[in-house]
């Protein structure tokens, strides 16, 4: 199962990297923060999977769930003019080192 993911995140950013597509300047800071969250979601899916927690319905959803807070976050912060993107950055960045040192801690 750890193969065919790390196959695919491969492939995935080989697709990506090679892709003609570009991302508008505006939308930048959106897909930054939810990559992010997207990132912090699969490290914590790791983490459940080591532990023998993993729910594939929960990962889902917290990916979905993330992402969509993550981007409401920082598009409310700029129609405040408050850059609430920060506090997702620093919220989504904790877990994201949480769960590596989870992870770290059981291969240790």
């Amino acid at each position: 199962m750890i193969v065919v993911a790390v196959v695919c995140a491969v492939v995935g950013v080989a697709l990506g990297l090679l892709s003609p597509v570009t991302i508008p300047i505006t939308y930048a800071r959106y897909t930054a923060v939810a990559l992010l969250a997207g990132l912090d979601s699969i490290f914590g899916a790791f983490k459940a999977y080591i532990a023998g927690t993993f729910e594939p319905r929960v990962f889902l959803s917290g990916v979905v769930t993330n992402m969509a807070l993550a981007g409401g976050l920082t598009y409310v912060g700029d129609k405040l003019g408050v850059d609430l993107s920060i506090a997702a950055i620093v919220a989504f960045g904790v877990r994201i080192f949480n769960n590596l040192a989870s992870i770290r801690r059981h291969y240790l």
